[in-house]
């Protein structure tokens, strides 16, 4: 019997190749026109940061607080190097040992940069001010105490066992310039200053003793 040998036949592979992305070149254009922009301003950015360390001045800074009316010492002073606009009002560092002996004419807060309006070389009262030491028993003050600088109302008060006022009390606003030590009798001067026109009204009542204090914030807020 004659044997018949069946060849098979090859099927066609359905397997797929893996076939390599290609980024399109349009899309490769722009990737690499985005490169070319970052690259531009990443050296902006380092000449811009290197031109304003490049412009750093030395100025006075502040090195400790300094209230109102004080004499400004060589240790409340320091210097930094900042970069400031040339609009910025500064006490340049050569010019740091005319600030000795000046007046703060403002509170001067430690870390703030010094500038020729905060200082002055008069003591207080300034112009249209006056001076008026006001005797307080230590009892009537607040209890965490008051320094230079502090804004108060005097304040118009009944004689100790009186009924309050019928009317609203005169009230006058003044600054703190110092705080005296105690006497023996635990009354403490302090030298406050107001307006000239307040005057007469303050020094009455330091001599009588007829008043009350009412601290204020910064802004001159109760």
């Amino acid at each position: 019997m004659a044997t018949t040998t069946t060849t098979g036949q090859s099927r066609p592979s359905t397997s797929h190749e893996a076939r390599p992305s290609v980024t399109p070149p349009r899309r490769r254009r722009g990737l690499m026109a985005g490169g070319i922009m970052l690259t531009a301003l990443g050296g902006l950015l380092v000449a811009w940061l290197i031109s304003a360390a490049g412009n750093r001045t030395d100025v006075v800074v502040m090195a400790r607080d300094v209230p109102y009316g004080q004499t400004i010492t060589a240790e409340d002073l320091t210097l930094t190097a900042v970069a400031v606009d040339d609009l910025v009002d500064t006490t340049p560092a050569d010019e740091i040992a005319s600030v000795v002996g000046q007046v703060a004419a403002v509170d001067l807060v430690a870390g703030a940069i010094l500038s020729g309006s905060q200082v002055t070389a008069d003591t207080p009262p300034g112009d249209g001010q006056v001076l008026v030491p006001m005797p307080v028993a230590t009892e009537r003050l607040p209890a965490g105490g008051l320094h230079a600088g502090d804004r108060l109302l005097v304040v118009d008060a009944p004689s100790a066992g009186s009924d309050p006022l019928p009317t609203a009390p005169a009230t006058f606003e003044v600054t703190v310039v110092r705080v005296g030590e105690p006497d023996l009798n635990d009354v403490r001067v302090l030298d406050v200053v107001a307006d000239d026109a307040d005057g007469p009204g303050l020094a009455t009542r330091a001599a009588s003793g007829r008043f009350a204090l009412v601290l204020l914030d910064a802004e001159g807020e109760r």
